[in-house]
């Protein structure tokens, strides 16, 4: 404002040979920091509402993947059969360690 007051002040500006623009100092300043100002705030508000879409759809990928991995999480019934460490000890209740893997011979037989 105080720029204002004390610079009101008309100035002639030539844009082209024959169009000459007469106005005041303060109203071209305005318009030189409008001309500065309005591009790059259009570009940042453009750069904000694609990281906005980006996130959006980084959260709404990440709710989906949440609920397949709780769905597959979920407990199942699983019976002494179908246990492969059971299958391979002796008794019914007697699990193997799986690190004391039997060797094979060349002749294809097992033996420990």
């Amino acid at each position: 404002m105080i720029f204002a007051i004390y610079n009101w002040q008309p100035v002639e500006l030539t844009l082209w040979q024959n169009l000459v623009l007469e106005t005041k100092v303060p109203v071209l300043a305005l318009l030189a920091f409008l001309a500065g100002f309005l591009p790059m705030w259009a570009l940042h508000r453009s750069v904000v509402w694609s990281q906005n879409r980006r996130i959006r759809a980084l959260e709404a990928s990440l709710k989906n993947a949440a609920m397949v991995r709780q769905r597959d999480t979920q407990p199942t019934t699983v019976t002494g059969v179908d246990n492969p460490v059971e299958k391979a000890a002796t008794t019914p209740g007697q699990t193997v360690d799986p690190f004391d893997a039997p060797l094979v011979n060349t002749e294809g037989s097992a033996s420990q």
